[in-house]
């Protein structure tokens, strides 16, 4: 559900470096940064002369272990909304978390920010270009806080929307997990009993010199089939997960379609449509309560919706609402969100609290998605019954039927 900007994050690189300090005494050492200037400028507030400065490799652990993610920067906004809301200046905040950074990456883009804030550059300017994780969103309110003077208010927002995010988020990856796991658990087993234990029961079955059941031939037939070719459907696999994740880079209208295929999965589609609804809800409250007009309001969510099958009715909303419709029939139009939304949203325009009736919204549809996913393994419990009764018990009973038909003969 986090969304980034185009921009691509610069690497971190490991400086190796010797030099002598205000002793005169020789030192060494080495430093996670972005580029050399950021090693020179803290080497120099350390009060160390350089004499010898080298890029070398940094290996894949360190680089896993001082990457940023997006609850990376969430935590950070909560920590700027708190020290900017006590009155501690911008830059000092930067400095002070910075210093309790134990990932490189982020003492880097925090460095980098504050360098050019002393240089007089806007706050906003200065998140845009240090991190792609400081997406539009996120700097147009920054923009917002800037000009209206309410910085510390805007960080405190935009740190309870990304709260928020990543909190269905992660709902709705836990959604997610539970059938993912039982269809995994079920083919592995089912693979197994195929390569493994049924030409075991074929060589024992081979003894008795009696005809099998069509259903056991059958099954000993598939285990042929997937001895022979198990690799081979790998592969298959593989290259069609991989044509369709390059079709969907290519063709907007692929991805467009897949997107509206995962909103149609049984029980899951529900999921990713009310996530996707709060998404939009709690976005458009957000930055409509930060004084950004809604037309801008709009375009921003749009970018931020999270589904593409969402985007498009947003980007349909923005243009409707251009042209002088009400949002709330501008919304009807685009045939994408449910009669209670939409009533909600023409109660909050013709009452003038729009940001309080979406925030209403979105907290209706975090609560249906929390409950979903708490509910889940009720909900698709007898799917999974019958998915596992026809796969595994099928599997089962093939093997069993020979030694029926052998009982009843003797």
């Amino acid at each position: 559900m986090a969304q980034t900007s185009t921009l691509k994050a610069p690497a971190l690189k490991n400086f190796q470096w010797r030099g002598v300090n205000n002793v005169g005494k020789k030192v060494s050492g080495q430093m996670l940064a972005m580029n050399e200037t950021e090693v020179r400028t803290k080497l120099k507030e350390q009060r160390i002369q350089i004499k010898k400065l080298k890029r070398r490799s940094v290996s894949i652990v360190a680089k896993m272990s001082h990457k940023i993610n997006s609850k990376d920067i969430t935590i950070l906004t909560r920590q700027l909304a708190t020290m900017t809301a006590t009155g501690v200046p911008i830059v000092q905040a930067l400095k002070l978390i910075s210093d309790n950074q134990r990932k490189a990456e982020m003492k880097s883009i925090l460095s980098q920010i504050s360098l050019q804030i002393e240089a007089g550059t806007p706050i906003s300017k200065a998140m845009r270009s240090a991190s792609p994780f400081f997406d539009p969103f996120y700097c147009d309110l920054i923009t917002t806080g800037e000009q209206t003077g309410n910085l510390a208010d805007v960080f405190a927002r935009l740190a309870t929307y990304r709260e928020k995010s990543e909190e269905l988020r992660s709902k709705v990856i836990k959604a997610m997990i539970y059938p993912g796991m039982v269809i995994l658990v079920a083919t592995l087993v089912s693979i197994l009993m195929l390569t493994m234990v049924i030409p075991e029961f074929e060589a024992m079955f081979r003894g008795f010199g009696a005809q099998l059941p069509w259903f056991t031939q059958q099954v000993i037939n598939l285990s042929h089939f997937i001895q022979s070719y198990l690799f081979v459907m790998i592969l298959a696999v593989i290259i069609v997960i991989l044509g369709l994740k390059e079709a969907r880079k290519r063709s907007f209208n692929i991805r467009l379609k897949t997107s509206r295929f995962a909103l149609k999965i049984p029980v899951l589609g529900g999921v990713f449509s009310k996530a996707a609804i709060a998404k939009f809800s709690r976005t458009l409250a957000t930055s409509f309560s930060a004084g950004i007009p809604i037309l801008s309001s709009l375009l921003t969510t749009a970018k931020t919706a999270g589904n593409l099958h969402y985007q498009v009715a947003i980007e349909q909303v923005h243009r409707d609402t251009a042209a002088g419709m009400p949002m709330y029939i501008a919304m009807r139009n685009a045939e994408a969100f449910p009669e209670m939304v939409l009533q909600m949203v023409m109660i909050g325009e013709e009452s003038g609290n729009l940001d309080d009736m979406l925030n209403k919204v979105a907290a209706i549809y975090e609560f249906e998605v929390d409950n979903t996913v708490d509910n889940l393994g009720k909900i698709i419990e007898p799917a999974i019954i019958v998915f596992l009764g026809v796969i595994v018990g099928g599997l089962v009973v093939s093997l069993y039927l020979p030694i029926f038909k052998l009982v009843s003969v003797f």
